[in-house]
């Protein structure tokens, strides 16, 4: 799909504004509100609007501990990378799951309540499942900058 300078306006309106209407849209992109409609369509159909959610503040809903954990898998066999996925997709704290190369086979991205929560998740969800073999985390200390938009100057 050809994305052009339009396009990029668009998506980088829709990176901050999600719920922007095809006017908001309009008003910013320079584009009458049925062509940033149609634009907008046409970067929905072809995948590169994936969907749109809410940005919700971790530390508003008392989840102030954001942790990264590199995991490695007991096995590496499709069968156990299928169960440890299962696992990914089926967990709330987590946040971002990652196929990685290099000394540890997946990096994941969770936030929790607070410490004892943490502890709770990697002992009696991640250690002891069939397809974990070995978990290091890293509590992050300070956020920087959190859910910041793709590069759209190509």
């Amino acid at each position: 799909m050809h994305i052009d300078k339009f396009d990029q306006k668009i998506l980088a309106a829709l990176q901050l504004d999600g719920g922007a209407t095809n006017q908001d849209l309009s008003d910013r992109v320079g584009l009458s509100p049925s062509q940033c409609s149609r634009r907008r369509t046409q970067l929905e159909a072809g995948g590169v609007i994936q969907g749109y959610s809410a940005k919700l503040n971790p530390d508003a809903l008392g989840l102030g501990v954001t942790v990264f954990i590199s995991i490695t898998l007991a096995r590496h066999s499709k069968v156990n990378s299928e169960r440890f996925r299962a696992l990914m997709e089926r967990l709330d704290e987590v946040q971002e799951a990652h196929s990685m190369t290099g000394d540890m086979d997946y990096l994941v991205k969770v936030t929790v309540a607070d410490l004892a929560a943490l502890s709770q998740f990697i002992n009696d969800v991640l250690l002891p499942h069939e397809a974990v073999h070995q978990v290091h985390s890293t509590i992050v200390l300070n956020t920087i900058k959190r859910n910041g938009g793709l590069p759209l100057s190509f």
